[in-house]
């Protein structure tokens, strides 16, 4: 006859999952308890009801199974075993209060910490980067890493705190602050303009030497123009393409070429006459840059001043390319 099946012991608590019971309330409340030596002196601490201190207490010591506090009507001490459990907790808790005034500090103290900064190579380098030495000055406890990528930025995955980023935001995940607007406009060198004349319609653009811009994913920039009213794409014919936006303005400014780029980029040049316009009776509606971060709830101190100082900073700089030129038709 087989012998009967043998029951299975009980499973052992796991050590982790039964410490998780044990509130972080009713720690604290030990806590205050065994420093002040009194409920009554540790709920004024805790800035609780006496009795609230004591429920904590007594779940805490269920949850344990031993007893903690000799109460009498004149005094409240230790046990021999709350005496050690303080010993070993009471470090741990004020490790846990120092990180929550650390927290705290990051938010509401004095700005400190790191800042992992993304851009787009051509506005990273030229209106973010000259920024940073002056925001440094001014919060010299914060370090920045600034990341120049063309390709759109992850913030989990590429841990970046705030991106700067351009044209038309559709993430509705994100917020997205405008700085200035992204104006567009064809440009030409006065050599090139006086050697093979400009663009005067956008069938034109075919018998011109355009230049063109490939971005990081490897696609090829589309030129944008406002045709009565409605947006038209044009991808011209290239006799160069760089994924640079400073050596497409560079080789315009040689003479190499047309192309169609951003006025944060070319407004210096518009306004020296080593650039001059064509076709700006068809300049598309301003797109915009923006200054983008995932929530606006908890943001630590840093983050705020950032975005405050770079908003003010860059708002102030004179980028637009229709600013101070009679361009529009």
């Amino acid at each position: 006859m087989p012998s009967p099946p043998r029951a299975q012991p009980a499973p052992r608590p796991d050590a982790l999952a039964s410490s998780f019971a044990t509130t972080y309330a009713g720690v604290v409340a030990f806590i205050a308890v065994a420093t002040e030596g009194s409920f009554a002196r540790a709920a004024d601490r805790l800035g609780i009801g006496r009795s609230a201190v004591s429920r904590s207490v007594q779940r805490l010591e269920d949850q344990l199974n031993v007893r903690l506090f000799v109460r009498t009507t004149r005094s409240t001490t230790l046990t021999r075993e709350g005496e050690l459990f303080y010993a070993n907790c009471h470090t741990s808790v004020d490790r846990i209060v120092q990180a929550m005034e650390e927290m705290r500090d990051l938010r509401e103290g004095p700005p400190r910490g790191h800042l992992r900064i993304s851009a787009a190579v051509g506005f990273g380098r030229r209106v973010v980067a000259p920024l940073l030495h002056a925001f440094r000055t001014a919060y010299p406890e914060v370090s920045l890493d600034l990341v120049l990528d063309d390709k759109a930025t992850d913030f989990l995955s590429d841990r970046v705190d705030i991106a700067f980023r351009n044209g038309r935001m559709e993430d509705a995940q994100i917020i997205a602050k405008q700085l200035i607007p992204m104006q567009m406009l064809v440009c030409a060198s006065p050599a090139y303009a006086q050697a093979h004349g400009l663009p005067e319609t956008l069938d034109d653009l075919a018998r011109h030497q355009c230049i063109n811009f490939r971005f990081a994913s490897g696609r090829l920039f589309e030129w944008e123009f406002k045709v009565d009213g409605q947006l038209r794409k044009f991808q011209p014919p290239a006799r160069l393409t760089y994924n640079d936006a400073d050596l497409v303005l560079q080789a315009v400014l040689d003479g190499q070429g047309i192309a169609q780029m951003s006025g944060y980029l070319i407004c210096e040049a518009l306004r020296s006459g080593a650039l001059v316009p064509c076709l700006a009776q068809h300049a598309p509606d301003d797109r915009g840059h923006y200054i983008c971060y995932l929530s606006r709830q908890h943001l630590p101190t840093r983050m705020r001043v950032f975005i405050d100082f770079m908003t003010t900073r860059i708002r102030a700089a004179d980028l637009q390319c229709f600013a101070d030129l009679s361009v529009r038709a």
